[in-house]
């Protein structure tokens, strides 16, 4: 049977993009039949739309340092991400709202496309340097990972999804999640953080186990 992954992450977390490349590292050397679901998380939903600042500088304000120590410390993640088959550009990364790209990745789900647009997003952010409240930007990433562009447009619109992307951020608060990226099996049990492989190979045996131990028969 599939076991079902729910994960709440936001495109402009790092750990997020590294967490998703180790969960998918880990689903492939287990030969697991998996569905994900990718759920809303805004790292800085009061970010304003269009106010795209450097990546290093955002930072050096949010935490009271400065841009060079940011720089020196994403050093660590780029290497990380590089064991990954991430190529991050934190030169090139600019700050952005990200409430449209997640109503897209509903959008997206409901066409079974979410996994496909989650990584395109992902890479453009991390890799590419796209600005990710640019509607132009996320209507061509959006064909780019097969959905249609008239629903691409339709939602960037109008108000589609935002109930959708409140229930997951709601849901997270539910679970106690305080950051991302967090990973729920089979609604049973939960990992914080960009946790290593061999952790999710072991929460994926533990979902496997319950799994079979429900469709044992009774003695």
């Amino acid at each position: 049977m599939t076991i079902e992954i729910d994960i709440w992450s936001d495109i402009a977390c790092p750990w997020c993009y590294l967490g998703k490349k180790r969960l998918e590292e880990a689903v492939a050397a287990s030969g697991e039949d998996v569905a994900i679901r990718y759920r809303s998380f805004q790292l800085d939903p009061s970010a304003v739309k269009g106010a795209n600042r450097p990546h290093s500088e955002a930072l050096a304000e949010k935490f009271n340092t400065t841009a060079d120590r940011i720089k020196e410390m994403n050093v660590r993640l780029e290497t990380l991400g590089a064991e990954a088959g991430i190529e991050y550009r934190f030169d090139q990364y600019m700050t952005a709202n990200t409430r449209d790209a997640h109503r897209l990745l509903h959008l997206a789900h409901s066409l079974g496309l979410g996994p496909v647009l989650k990584d395109r997003l992902m890479k453009a952010q991390f890799t590419e340097g796209a600005l990710m409240d640019d509607a132009e930007t996320l209507v061509r990433l959006a064909v780019e990972a097969g959905l249609p562009e008239a629903d691409a447009r339709r939602v960037l619109s109008s108000d589609e999804f935002e109930d959708a992307v409140a229930a997951d951020v709601a849901q997270a608060a539910a679970y106690g999640a305080n950051g991302v990226p967090f990973f729920v099996f089979d609604s049973r049990f939960a990992i914080s953080g960009a946790q290593p492989t061999e952790t999710f190979a072991m929460a994926l045996a533990k979902a496997r186990e319950a799994r079979d131990a429900e469709d044992a028969p009774v003695a």
